[in-house]
């Protein structure tokens, strides 16, 4: 077992290599009661049971649950529970179950202790840890949320011998982006034959951890973990949500390295590697051109934009993000033109 510290409004512990039901277990013997909230699928796959003082709460799969309706079912079961502030929520699943459970946890009563499980590789490495809780609004996705940050994330490796190999290649996109901007032995890693995922997660929750421990509400220097987002998140959003996180920030990732290559001055070589590393892993590395009017359109909802100036994270070598502020309208379209399909 390796632990991780997070220093944020709490400070709290990402523990990698834990049993998560003995961890369950030991929850329940902490707090009177408990709330774990997940997505049916993965509650009745893993055999998750209540217990005296254990209640669940289940969801739909994916960023479905994200809705206020989702929202006001937990509140609701909250209440029928009994949940005081000395009693604990489990968000338990994927990024989108730990966003809505740290999202109810951080509501209910203003605030009481959560704690994160996450099943998904993209879970472990990104949603789970930083603090960032919320739910998608018609307007866009995690328009609506807190910064609050959950007690504990608990990390069970054996949980990704139940992914699809589609979910545990988009959530390698999460950790690529890790060492695209930060730890370059993450790039080295993910080339090996034999992938060390403890490690690769370890090394990826380091990246963030670090990152969010200097800035945790996302002044500036927290930004950088959005490389790649900002195009992702829109075509998430275009798409209907019907490409994974993790596939949408991939080709976020070849367009921030193109857009860094005009801007910045990274390397083509250094483009070339996003698209070499990321199709390794059959991610998508393209979109469609004739979505690029509702993109642009999108774009502007981004949480990055300020007086309506759209701003990017880049890198001008790997190891060393950037920001490419005002970015031009005819910019982002040639841009764009170089990852469309």
């Amino acid at each position: 077992m390796k632990s991780i510290i997070v220093k944020s409004d709490r400070n709290y512990v990402v523990e990698v290599g834990i049993d998560a039901k003995k961890a369950i277990n030991q929850i329940c013997q902490d707090h009177n009661k408990v709330l774990l909230v997940g997505p049916r699928s993965l509650i009745k796959l893993f055999r998750i049971k209540e217990s005296k003082n254990l209640s669940i709460f289940e969801t739909s799969d994916g960023e479905s649950q994200k809705s206020v309706a989702t929202l006001d079912r937990i509140w609701k079961k909250c209440a029928s529970v009994g949940l005081d502030r000395q009693d604990a929520i489990i968000g338990f699943g994927g990024g989108a179950s730990t966003d809505v459970a740290g999202f109810a946890a951080a509501t209910w009563l203003r605030g009481i202790i959560w704690y994160a499980i996450p099943t998904s590789l993209a879970g472990m490495v990104d949603a789970s840890v930083g603090g960032k809780t919320g739910i998608n609004a018609a307007g866009g996705k995690n328009l609506i949320g807190s910064f609050y940050s959950p007690s504990k994330v608990i990390i069970d490796t054996t949980f990704l011998e139940k992914l699809s190999d589609r979910d545990l290649s988009a959530g390698m996109a999460e950790v690529i982006k890790c060492g695209f901007i930060s730890d370059y032995k993450i790039l080295n890693l993910v080339q090996d034959d034999v992938l060390d995922y403890s490690q690769l997660i370890y090394r990826a929750i380091k990246v963030k951890a670090n990152v969010v421990s200097k800035d945790f509400k996302e002044s500036k220097l927290r930004e950088i973990l959005n490389y790649g987002h900002t195009l992702g998140h829109a075509i998430e959003k275009d798409s209907n949500y019907r490409l994974r996180h993790g596939e949408a920030v991939s080709i976020g990732m070849v367009f921030a390295a193109e857009l860094s290559s005009e801007l910045a001055g990274l390397s083509m070589d250094a483009v070339q590697l996003h698209r070499e590393l990321l199709s390794n892993f059959n991610l998508p590395i393209s979109y469609p051109k004739g979505r690029w009017k509702n993109l642009s359109s999108l774009l502007l909802k981004d949480k990055k934009v300020k007086q309506s100036k759209l701003r990017f994270i880049g890198i001008s070598k790997i190891g060393k993000p950037v920001w490419l502020e005002d970015v031009s309208s005819s910019t982002l379209t040639k841009t764009y033109e170089r990852i469309a399909k």
